[in-house]
């Protein structure tokens, strides 16, 4: 069945909106559907598939779109839909559309020039090949050009994972177990979950396997006091929470009240009640002063460029400018610094990027080790050997789509060495105090 020919205009009108770079590609998408409540769910994927179709593949599909007759916009748009929809599900096209789209889907992507190949901006795809080769960066473009899984997480506290593959098996919807994280699930089409029971009642979550072991990797005992430093929404969040059997005191901080209070019905929905969410104005907050040599476990998720995700936000990679990078880097050395401030000896601190750049991975955790002579690095595979997480890695987590098939992800493991005792001045004797009275 063919889509009407007024989608490939829909399309059209929201991909100029969004070219624009004035706002990340799925509000604009949201809100444009919500202005036009008419276009069915069909019609909404095609159009969503072909608006991120297009980022992920701006290079190659610009340069062809500006070589041919009619309006460029179009025959961009018309690129997006056929690698969405194929040119025989695709209404409205005259025949000298369908031949040109024809020839350029024939086009061998691989004997092109590598940087247009990567579809990155230049200084990406340069700062890439010098941090990881031309090869390395080719591969891991390739697979960041591609849409990402829909990967589940299992609560514990509701059910195990076999019996979510159960489920969701009866559905009919077919799952894999993820091969790393412990209580993941690889869906293998993408169904609409918010209205199935095993979502409602709170048994799954949406979360990549990536920001999955990132949980794992913090180690949140039973009884612990844990930090949730940058919490966002709070998948990860209510992963510690689960780990924790909802025992212990978990603090959810972020600067934002719009992120956080997009938790607190995923809070109802999971059965968590030790977690509580605190809205911080900055990481010197008093509020975080209050708590300093206090916790057990501190997970900084920091912000940062976002790199990691491009398979899910392709507009990402345009959005950015590598002058950001390095205020980036500024902004995340701060918040490490400031949550360093809340563990007690012996206590573990996990800083995580959802990024693959030195910039933001490398040079700020050797940052931090030389600003905290009394903390020290964890390597990652006793880290990982303790949660019997079956992942060769060195020093440091770090996760690519093109080898684990998850989001880009970083994260360090660094453990505060234990306090100094306090000695207290030697207490005065009876003979001394006549002394001084006299």
């Amino acid at each position: 069945m063919r889509l009407p020919p007024a989608i490939l205009a829909n399309a059209e009108e929201v991909l100029r909106e969004i070219l624009r770079f004035s706002a990340p590609a799925d509000t604009t998408l949201s809100r444009y559907f919500k202005d036009h409540p008419r276009l069915g769910g069909r019609e909404r994927g095609a159009i969503a598939e072909c608006v991120y179709n297009i980022l992920r593949n701006k290079t190659f599909f610009t340069d062809f779109s500006e070589a041919g007759g009619g309006a460029t916009m179009r025959r961009l748009t018309l690129l997006g839909m056929a690698d969405a929809v194929g040119i025989d599900s695709m209404g409205g096209l005259s025949e000298e559309e369908i031949e040109w789209l024809q020839r350029i889907i024939q086009i061998d992507r691989k004997l092109m020039h590598k940087s247009m190949r990567s579809n990155m901006p230049k200084w990406l795809f340069d700062m890439l090949v010098e941090q990881m080769g031309e090869e390395e960066t080719l591969l891991l473009a390739d697979s960041m050009n591609s849409p990402a899984p829909l990967d589940l997480r299992v609560n514990s506290m509701k059910a195990t994972r076999d019996e979510v593959m159960a489920t969701l098996a009866e559905a009919p919807i077919r799952s894999t177990a993820t091969p790393y994280a412990p209580l993941g699930l690889r869906v293998l089409q993408k169904p609409a979950l918010q209205n199935l029971p095993l979502f409602k009642s709170g048994a799954i979550e949406v979360q990549d396997e990536g920001s999955q072991i990132l949980s794992q990797i913090v180690g949140a005992k039973r009884g612990e006091m844990v930090v949730d430093f940058c919490a966002g929404a709070g998948g990860k969040t209510l992963a510690l929470g689960a780990l924790m059997r909802n025992t212990g005191r978990l603090y959810a901080f972020d600067v934002s009240e719009k992120r956080l209070a997009k938790l607190k019905p995923r809070m109802a929905r999971s059965g968590l009640s030790n977690v509580h969410p605190v809205q911080i104005a900055h990481e010197r907050d008093a509020k975080i002063k209050r708590l300093a040599g206090k916790i057990d476990r501190v997970l900084v998720d920091a912000p940062c460029s976002g790199l990691g995700t491009l398979r899910r936000n392709p507009d990402v990679k345009w959005r950015q400018q590598p002058q950001a990078i390095v205020e980036m880097q500024a902004k995340q050395i701060g918040i490490l610094d400031g949550a360093a401030r809340l563990l007690k000896g012996g206590g573990r601190l996990v800083y995580a990027t959802c990024s693959f750049l030195t910039q933001e991975n490398e040079d700020v955790a050797t940052q931090f080790l030389a600003n905290h002579p009394d903390f020290e690095l964890v390597p990652m595979s006793k880290v990982l050997a303790e949660q019997k997480i079956e992942l060769e890695m060195g020093d440091y987590l770090k996760l690519l789509p093109h080898k684990h098939q998850t989001d880009g992800f970083f994260a360090a493991v660094f453990e505060r060495k234990p306090m100094p005792k306090k000695v207290l001045p030697p207490k005065a004797d009876a003979a001394d105090d006549e002394a001084e009275d006299e």
